[in-house]
């Protein structure tokens, strides 16, 4: 635990001095709390009926420390606020920061529901345990430390009854943490479960509602929710008891303090003890085991928030298993693909490779077809050569050089891809595509939209490029949102251009117009087309047809017809197919 918040502490940053100036304030508040009884026990003493002029002044006196004590809890209370919520802001930064340099596998690990709790509860837990650990977590030992030393100072044998108390307290505080700090823990990883429902329930919300299956993912939710409830429930049954077990103790004492206070008064005739002090030893129990009961919520805010902060640190001390070199190659020279027995598997020890013995030489400026059926690792292949992941075995090469060499960004920037599932982001379609380019003018923007065939439908739109779209382009068709995602890819001018089915929802017309467009507008850029239909890589320099991880044949069309194989099966069927109809 103490590891982990030496490790969030680097994320406190700029707000070092609200985080500082704080626990100065809260200490300032505290000492001043612990005079004001002191005080009070002086003027009741002084209460005599012969003058008023001793409680005037004493009660002057009491009025400006209580502002002074107010001032210094405010300002507190301010500080907190600015540390904790800025600390919560760093470290979401830092998270999301982090993420952002995740590989495809490294995703695949976390999953992405347990990154968005991450991200969201698991910070706002540890947000609240720091404003309470500089605040609370300050003011409670500290008010305990000087309750205690001012009632000692005031009567020993009063201030045995809080000295015996207190173990008391501390067993059942300790009782009730260890009770539910295993609990928290399953509690987060049903929150991972809840989120993950909710994440699949609305981002396919058009599949649920086409399947009629609202009341199955109802059903999911509510056993998802269902199960944090009982937890929760569980949880807070067990803190339940913490307030009664402090109450009692806290009522037992001060019976026991005005019993024998009252009868030590009496015999000694208010010699030993006075009726201010022990009005005062009153208000010092009570700021005693007041102190004690804060100290138990610090310390059920610290369970539940040193789990969150397992998570946290989980994040942050993940490292990519994607990451540029030392002496990384900044430049692609041009967009040749070579392959040299290659395999590659999803997870170590899976005994399963999801590519074998793959071995290809694409020369740049070819476009290669790339066919295969479900399953067939078409995208696994893909996702090699801008290095999404790492081959397991074998070398990849882009212009010439191992992809492991290469600075990430430099790569990336010249191998584009429109992956299999289109993302759009809400925003304009200018902003969109300049995704692509950020300093693109709108005279490239148009010129991409054309060759992608997009530029029709978009001049449909009453804002044309200005149209907003919204989250994850649903006021769009998909023919056109993969249109879209085509012409952001363009707008990088790659030396690779990766298409993963993205023409799928387009009709077969537009299809031929992009890739002609293509051959005549970027004939020096590499183009790899993932297709279903044999009519979008039939005229491509060389076709892959893909079984089972492995390049099964190779070739042209022409070529690949007079093997009469698997190719010649698909065009066969896919032709056949288009004169029934």
């Amino acid at each position: 635990m103490f590891e982990n918040m030496r490790k969030l502490a680097g994320s406190v940053r700029e707000y070092k001095k609200a985080s500082i100036l704080t626990p100065l304030f809260v200490s300032c508040e505290v000492v001043l709390e612990c005079i004001i009884p002191l005080l009070m026990a002086r003027m009741i003493d002084r209460m005599t009926g012969e003058s008023l002029s001793p409680i005037v002044s004493t009660g002057f006196i009491l009025v400006l420390m209580a502002m002074m004590s107010l001032f210094c809890g405010t300002m507190s209370g301010r500080f907190a606020a600015t540390a904790g919520c800025g600390f919560a802001k760093n470290l979401r930064k830092d998270l999301f920061y982090r993420i952002q340099e995740f590989s495809f596998a490294d995703i695949d690990l976390f999953s992405t529901s347990s990154l968005v709790t991450r991200l969201t509860t698991d910070v706002s837990n540890v947000q609240n345990a720091y404003q309470m650990l500089i605040r609370i977590a300050i003011r409670t030992p500290l008010m305990l430390i000087f309750s205690m030393v001012m009632s000692f100072s005031i009567s020993v044998r009063m201030s045995l009854i809080f000295l015996a108390i207190i173990p008391v307290l501390g067993i059942a505080l300790f009782g009730i943490s260890r009770t539910v700090f295993p609990i928290f823990k399953r509690i987060f990883k049903r929150y991972d479960a809840l989120n993950n429902s909710v994440q699949e329930n609305v981002a396919g919300i058009r599949v649920v509602k086409s399947f009629v299956r609202e009341d199955f993912e109802q059903n999911k939710f509510e056993n998802a929710s269902e199960e944090v409830r009982k937890d929760f429930t569980h949880v807070e049954r067990i803190l339940a008891l913490n307030a009664p077990i402090m109450m009692t103790c806290i009522y037992t004492a001060m019976l026991l303090v005005c019993f024998f206070g009252a009868r030590m008064i009496v015999r000694s005739g208010a010699t030993t003890l006075t009726t201010g002090q022990l009005s005062s030893l009153i208000n010092y129990g009570v700021q005693i085991l007041s102190s004690m009961m804060m100290l138990s919520m610090v310390f059920v805010m610290m369970t539940m928030a040193s789990e969150s902060a397992n998570h946290i640190v989980e994040v942050l001390d993940h490292r990519s298993s994607l990451v540029s070199p030392d002496n990384p190659i900044m430049t692609v020279s041009d967009g040749s693909i070579d392959f040299d027995n290659v395999s590659f598997r999803y997870k170590a020890g899976s005994g399963h490779d999801a590519l074998s013995e793959i071995n290809l030489h694409i020369p740049s400026g070819k476009t290669v077809g790339i066919i295969g059926g479900t399953g067939s690792s078409k995208t696994t292949l893909i996702q090699l050569i801008s290095r999404l992941y790492d081959v397991t075995s074998g070398t990849v090469r882009v212009g010439g050089v191992d992809v492991r060499a290469y600075d990430l960004e430099a790569l990336r920037n010249e191998v584009a891809v429109v992956l299999q599932k289109n993302v759009l982001f809400s925003g304009t379609i200018k902003e969109n595509l300049r995704w692509g380019k950020a300093d693109a003018t709108d005279e490239e923007i148009q010129h991409v939209c054309q060759l992608a065939q997009a530029d029709e439908f978009i001049n449909q739109f009453p804002d044309k490029y200005d149209t907003y779209i919204e989250q994850g382009g649903t006021n769009v068709s998909g023919g056109q949102k993969q249109r879209l995602c085509i012409a952001r890819a363009l707008l990088k001018h790659p030396k690779v251009l990766i298409l993963d089915d993205s023409t799928s929802a387009v009709d077969t017309k537009t299809d031929a117009m992009i890739r002609r467009a293509f051959a005549e507008e970027i004939p020096d850029t590499t183009k790899i087309i993932i297709a279903q239909r044999v009519a979008s890589v039939e005229n491509a320099d060389i076709i892959l047809v893909m079984d089972g991880g492995r390049i099964v044949e190779q070739g042209t069309h022409d070529e690949l017809m007079a093997l009469k194989g698997i190719y010649q099966e698909i065009y066969t069927l896919q032709t056949h197919g288009k004169e029934a109809a």
